[in-house]
């Protein structure tokens, strides 16, 4: 760190070898997204931005208190009493978060947000409302997810401080006076009514100029700027236009800007089960998610997302169609190697903390149709398509038709081995059905009998061999009896009727076997089918996807109430996780979830 009562570049790290450390982090739901369409923060309720990966999703974190404690880096801004009220809420139609503070003494609001322009930035604006509020600030960065201590440095001309470490250096320009507190930065300060400060925090290469330190209230303007634009393009309306578009906001905040490319979630390890071992990196693209992403933009008339991921899809599927891979990098990387950061304590306990996801490496036939189901969609939207794109389509389902008979892992990757997975078969036969759609719509040169066939093939074998004789439903896997939640895609993708006997059997049969508390489970975790210890929380999804059906099957009070349940599931500015605990009331998985967003904005629609 540094010593403030001298003027000197130093001291070093290892000159402070002791910090407090506070933990474990909040609650997942006290959380709110900050984000600039290159990385993003989560800012507790308490203010403390206790995640941050710098300068994209998937890069080093520089703040991981989310999955550690304190001391793996957090920027925490606050009262110094304990305040006794808390509001916040995102300003309208923007990422621009705003808390509101009130203590014994007055009140103060912080506006929290990044900066549209790219350049890799955090900045904390504090407004004096109402008295005197005294406020600490304490700031821990460490690099590399918590592990390696920055050395750290007084700004020459003013009140700051840069950390340096490796490729990386963080500029922090503050308004008040700064001190070193053991292996943290502090201040002390108060706010008085009508007095305004910033705090700017900058992200810049080690090797390169300082970074650019932003002007508080223009970068603020520029930003609100931008989401008031884009937010004001799209088509909402209907009983549930605050929650879409709230989740459109949020689906847009997890978008890369440079590449087109689009995480299923800013964060790590967040479990799926308190203190468990299914935690997961999500900070990558994957098909699925994207897709599902994609059609909830263009419904919503976002075409610009649309043509962006289609040329990202592009550019990342070049080459064999053999090596199509279930996620990639934002950039289209294919190499995500998973390992275990064990110096971290994990969410609440929750171990091991994986960075990079092995099930890159998996096989999962159902991608190729969501994939196909989205270029259509793309296609019917109006955007004009390039010969190159119809023939990588092309190339796709010749390989799907020498792959599809062969087990998968599939859409819940599955540590326990592959097996022939209902909903991955299906999934298959919309990549075909999607394919000679698009051929039909587009006049495009395909060999449409051969398709038709090999359709015809697939429909078949799902309706003779993922069938429990005895229930008349579907089940999880050929010659099976186990249920999946997956299932209630069936009629949702078009393969049989939502009244077709065999979709109400399943739907019945999940209702009373996958739903204990209400809410929908993937499937039975205990039945050893993914490799991995039982437990986890409902998945929203899933859930939302079961409001489709009964809407579908005219079932419109169940829709309705059930589609309620779930809208009451989110915090206080909108956002959804993966999974919801109903005996506890807490929100599981990572955070904020596409997944979720994306179904819960088709639910509505189809509510709609």
């Amino acid at each position: 760190m540094f010593l403030p009562h001298h003027p000197g570049p130093r001291l070093g790290p290892r000159a402070l070898t002791r910090g407090r450390a506070h933990g474990p982090a909040a609650a997942i739901a006290d959380y709110a997204l900050i984000g600039d369409c290159r990385s993003a923060a989560l800012v507790s309720r308490a203010g403390s931005v206790d995640w941050l990966c710098w300068p994209r999703f998937d890069s080093p974190a520089c703040f991981a208190a989310l999955v550690g404690d304190s001391g793996n880096g957090r920027w925490l801004i606050a009262p110094v009493s304990t305040a006794t009220r808390v509001t916040r809420a995102y300003r309208d139609g923007s990422l621009v978060l705003e808390t509101v503070f009130a203590t014994p003494t007055g009140e103060v609001s912080m506006i929290d947000f990044m900066p549209i322009s790219g350049d890799g930035a955090v900045v904390r604006m504090l407004h004096g409302r109402r008295g005197r509020v005294a406020m600490r600030m304490e700031l821990v960065l460490r690099f590399d997810y918590g592990a390696d201590i920055p050395w750290v440095t007084r700004l020459p001309d003013g009140d700051g401080i840069q950390a340096v470490a490796g490729p990386d250096r963080v500029v922090l320009h503050s308004p008040v006076r700064l001190r070193g507190a053991g292996l943290t930065t502090v201040a002390r300060f108060t706010i008085a009514a009508g007095e305004s400060l910033a705090f700017t925090l900058a992200h810049g290469a080690s090797h390169q100029a300082m970074p650019t330190q932003h002007e508080a209230s223009t970068a603020l303007e520029e930003t609100e700027s931008f989401w008031a634009r884009w937010h004001a393009h799209g088509r909402v309306d209907g009983p549930h236009a605050v929650l879409v578009r709230r989740s459109l906001l949020t689906l847009k905040a997890l978008t890369y800007a440079p590449t087109g490319g689009m995480v299923a979630a800013p964060t790590t390890s967040l479990p799926e089960q308190p203190g468990g071992t299914r935690n997961w990196d999500y900070r990558y693209c994957w098909l699925r998610d994207a897709g599902l992403a994609l059609r909830a933009f263009m419904q919503a008339g976002y075409f610009d997302e649309a043509r962006a991921w289609r040329d990202w899809l592009h550019r990342t599927l070049a080459g064999s169609p053999a090596q199509v891979r279930i996620m990639y990098g934002v950039a289209g990387e294919r190499r995500l190697l998973e390992w275990e950061a064990d110096w971290l304590a994990g969410w609440h306990g929750a171990r091991p903390v994986r960075i990079g996801n092995g099930a890159a490496d998996q096989l999962q036939h159902d991608i190729f149709g969501t994939v196909m189901q989205a270029l259509l969609e793309i296609r019917q939207g109006g955007l004009p398509a390039d010969r190159e794109s119809w023939r990588l389509q092309q190339a796709l389902i010749d390989h799907l038709a020498t792959t599809w008979e062969a087990p998968d892992e599939g859409i819940w990757e599955v540590r326990g081995g592959r097996r022939h997975f209902t909903y991955s078969k299906v999934m298959a036969w919309v990549a075909v059905d999607r394919s000679i759609a698009a051929a039909e719509h587009s006049a495009l040169p395909a060999p449409l009998d051969a398709w038709r066939a090999l359709r015809q093939r697939i429909h078949d074998a799902v309706c003779a061999q993922g069938i429990d004789p005895a229930r008349g439903c579907f089940t999880q896997s050929f010659g099976d009896t186990a249920l999946d939640a997956s299932l209630l895609q069936i009629p949702l993708v078009g393969f049989l009727p939502a009244d077709d006997p065999r979709v109400v059997a399943t739907v019945a049969a999940i209702e009373g076997e996958l739903m204990p508390h209400g809410l929908v489970l993937r499937y039975d975790t205990s039945a050893g089918t993914d490799g991995l210890p039982p437990g986890e929380g409902a998945f929203l999804a899933c859930s939302f996807w079961l409001v489709e059906v009964y809407a579908m099957q005219g079932r419109m009070a169940e829709a309705n109430a059930l589609f309620a349940r779930l809208a009451a599931l989110v915090n206080d500015v909108g956002l959804l996780a993966e999974e919801y605990d109903p005996v506890t009331g807490q929100m599981l998985g990572n955070f904020p979830q596409a997944f979720s967003h994306a179904a819960l904005i088709a639910a509505a629609a189809r509510l709609g």
